[in-house]
Order: C-alpha cells, then structure tokens, then sequence
C-alpha cells in the first residue's frame, strides 16, 4: 500500500476553502482508528489491579496479559498494507472496526485469564491495522498543503482516545464507591471498562460508510471515473482531474508493489533508510510513554497514592497529552519535524531524569516524602508534554513521509511493527523492573531520550515541505 497521493500540479497545491471542510471530514473520520487505538491501548490502565486480583497472578504474569495485545498489533501493522491494496482502505477499516467490538465484547465478558489474553491480542491486531490504514488514506487524500496537519489527526485522536478511556475508568470507578473490582451493571468495574469499547467500535464502523475511497486505490483496480470524482471532492473543481489522474497513474506504473525483499541491502541487512525508520520507532517507545498509559494508576498507588487519586491524575496526564499533541498540530508544518523532535528529545529527558531522582527515595508510610512526590507528579506530566508536542505526532508523520516510493508501503509496515515490538519490550518489563528498581527503570528511560539527540541530529532528514516523490 504506498501512502500517498501524487503530488499535484502547482494551481492545486492546496484545496479551495469549500472543500477544505469535507477534507477534515473525512481525515477525522478515518483518524477513528487512532481514536480506538488510544482507547483500546489504555483503557487497560484502569482494569490493570483488578485483573491481578481477580486471577491472583504475579508481576510476569499479569505484565503479558498487558503486553500480549501488542503481539496482535505488530501482525495487524504488518499485514494491514497488503490488505489494504487487496480490498481497499474502506473495507480495512470496516475488518478493524468489526475486530475492536468482538475484542471489546470478548474482554469485558471473559471466561478465564486465557481467554481474556486471547481477545486482547484480536484487538491489537485492530489497532495495528488503524495505525497503519489511518495515516496511509489520510496522506492519499489531503492535499499536500494540507497533509502535516491533517496527518497529525491520527496523533490527535490517539491522545483524545486516551483520555477519554482515563475519564471512563475514572467515573466508572467512582460510580462503583472507588472499588476497582465493586460491581456495576452484573459485572465487575473492569470488565465495563473493557466493554465500553463497542461504542467507538460501531461509530468506527459506520463512518467508514461516509468517506470515499482513496483515488490511488480506486485507479489501481481501473475505475478511473470514479476516483476522478473524489479528487473533485478533496482538490476542487478549478483543479486539471485529467492532469492529476494522469499524473498518479504515471507515478504508479513507474512504482511496483513493495516487498519485504525491496528493503533489503547495505551493510546491515536492511537499507539505512529503512533503519532510520525502525529507530524512530524504537526510540519514541523505548522513552518509556506507554508506561504512563498502560501502568500510571498502579504507578502512583505503588507510590502511596490512593486509587480515585491515580486514575484522576491518569486522566489529568491524558489532558496534557492533548495539550502537547494540539502544539506538535500547530507547529508540525511550521517548524518542521526535526526541530520538534529534538526540542522533545531534550524536554523527555529532563522530565525522565527528574523522575528518576523522585523515585530514589525511600517511601515514609506507605508514600513518597511530599517534594519528591510533587516532583514525581509533575515531571511525569512534563515528560508526557514533551513527548506529545514532539515524537508522538512527529514520528507518525516522518513514517508517512521519509521512504521513497517504491518501498514506502513495506517500509511503513516494518517501521511500524517494529514501533509495536519495542512496545511490547517496555510493556512486558515494566512490573518486573519497577519491582527490582523504580528509579533505575526512570534512569533507563532517561538514557534512551538522551541517546535519541543524536540520532535524530546525525540519521533523520527533514521532510518538511516536500513532496512525497521527492523522497526518491
């Protein structure tokens, strides 16, 4: 699936005003996968004690049944562009959003920890498939003045999935007397949780229903009518149809489908372009951030907070999550996506050391000494800022962006399984590292935002302003 339409003549480098808006429809409603994403990803936070009390398993246990959804995405994200290119965008959404409700219905009514693993891993192969088919149609149908910002939407709605999962749990929570595991509806608090899903599911679902099929797509199964009509819908009237779909059609002849063979070459098995694609990957999961969503209520009980507390400061932490996310929106295409990067880089690390250094003192009754407590509060939401405003959209956009033509579906797809893989590495560690060492852990993570300064500095070019055929 290459994730891109051609570049336009100069006359339709932007879409008219009166189009504009059904542009942003159509982005924002394919930008609902990332809205699942993020709730599917962290809804979790919340059901994370209750499932070790429920099944009364250890730190390793209970760390894969967190973690394991994160195997799903990395084969969803891997497969999700040879679908793709099979039956189409739409139809890849209508398959996500049919496997985000089984999953949810699957995990709020589970029979035993297996089964309740097993529907885990059906919705991270439906995240896995957003995370890929959600920027890949929005690069194909933005116009190029356009596309960083209607690119970051996939970003934006992972955050605002985020959040809104933290503002469910925490209500749920509280409608329940502050019991993870009291009783709503005949079921436990955490099983709602996990259930409440179905209803971005079906919303999902049935916009994907309301937005066009991407012309690229629709030219590369010969109906060339009906994608002249969509690139009049998305680029305007005043735009030359004949030349632009002359102009895709000419880009997609000289192109071939990717493959995994087409990666390959250099020294080190891969070609560089494709490494700096998996280290941005690495690096924007290796900072540490799903911890603060899969794992920031046990996080801050683990720390003497009480629990209506820590899902409070959860949601608090998804708002500035938000907050980061709407500055990277107005400055992507600004500033560039380099400059953010590294003002990020330099923020993460500061706010990860900070929390290293809180985390090192001994706990006096049950919490931490009150300045290192307010610290810790504080850095954990000055790190997540950071990281919001920089590598959490940018990384996105620099993946949709950075390959060149010919590799740029199997590039995506390798970076972005890759991007799950290092995911599940953080996920599945986390317990078993906060037990041996808080503060080491924050430490790690520390490391890992410095290390990425100079990668970015040395390995990652600026895509700001190209077009996507400029990237060779």
């Amino acid at each position: 699936m290459t994730s891109t339409a051609q570049a336009p003549s100069p006359g339709a480098r932007a879409a008219h005003p009166e189009h504009l808006g059904h542009v942003i429809f159509i982005a924002a409603a394919a930008a609902m996968g990332g809205f699942l994403f993020g709730y599917d990803s962290s809804v979790i936070n919340g059901a994370v004690e209750a499932i070790r009390g429920r099944y009364e398993i250890g730190p390793a246990a209970l760390a894969q049944v967190i973690a394991i959804a994160l195997i799903g995405c990395a084969i969803g994200a891997a497969t999700a562009g040879r679908i793709a290119d099979r039956i189409g965008r739409i139809r890849c959404m209508q398959i996500a959003a049919v496997l985000f409700t089984i999953s949810a219905v699957g995990s709020a009514l589970p029979f035993a920890l297996w089964d309740l693993a097993f529907w885990r891993i059906v919705g991270g192969f439906a995240i896995g498939m957003a995370s890929v088919i959600g920027p890949a149609y929005i690069a194909e149908v933005a116009p190029p003045a356009y596309r960083g910002r209607l690119g970051s939407f996939q970003q934006a709605a992972i955050v605002i999935g985020i959040a809104i999962s933290q503002l469910v749990n925490w209500g749920l929570l509280n409608a329940a007397g502050g019991n993870q595991r009291g009783h709503l509806m005949g079921l436990e608090v955490w099983q709602v949780m996990l259930g409440v899903m179905v209803v971005p599911a079906v919303l999902y679902g049935m916009l994907s229903f309301a937005i066009p099929e991407s012309p690229r797509f629709l030219l590369s199964v010969g109906k060339r009518e009906r994608a002249r009509e969509i690139l009049a819908e998305v680029e305007g009237k005043g735009v030359d149809l004949d030349a632009r779909v002359a102009e895709i059609e000419h880009a997609m002849t000289s192109e071939h489908k990717s493959t995994f063979k087409d990666l390959l070459g250099g020294g080190f098995f891969f070609k560089p372009i494709v490494w700096v694609g998996i280290g941005l990957s690495v690096f924007q999961q290796f900072v540490g951030i799903n911890v603060a969503f899969y794992y920031s209520s046990t996080l801050w009980q683990s720390v003497g907070v009480d629990p209506s507390d820590s899902f409070l400061y959860s949601f608090t932490t998804s708002i500035i999550n938000i907050v980061g996310t709407v500055i990277a929106m107005i400055f992507v295409d600004r500033v560039g996506r380099k400059p953010l990067a590294l003002i990020g880089s330099v923020g993460m690390a500061a706010g990860l050391a900070l929390e290293a250094w809180a985390f090192s003192y001994h706990l006096v009754d049950g919490k931490l000494p009150a300045t290192q407590g307010w610290v810790a509060l504080i850095a954990a939401h000055v790190f997540v800022l950071f990281f919001a405003l920089s590598w959490g959209v940018v990384v996105w956009v620099f993946l949709g962006e950075m390959f060149p033509n010919k590799i740029r579906a199997a590039a995506l797809g390798v970076a972005a399984s890759a991007q799950w893989i290092a995911n599940w590495a953080i996920t599945a560690s986390f317990p078993s590292l906060a037990e041996w060492n808080l503060s080491g852990t924050y430490v790690i993570y520390a490391i890992f935002a410095t290390l990425s300064i100079p990668f970015v500095l040395k390995f990652v070019k600026e895509t700001k302003g190209k077009t996507l055929e400029e990237m060779g």
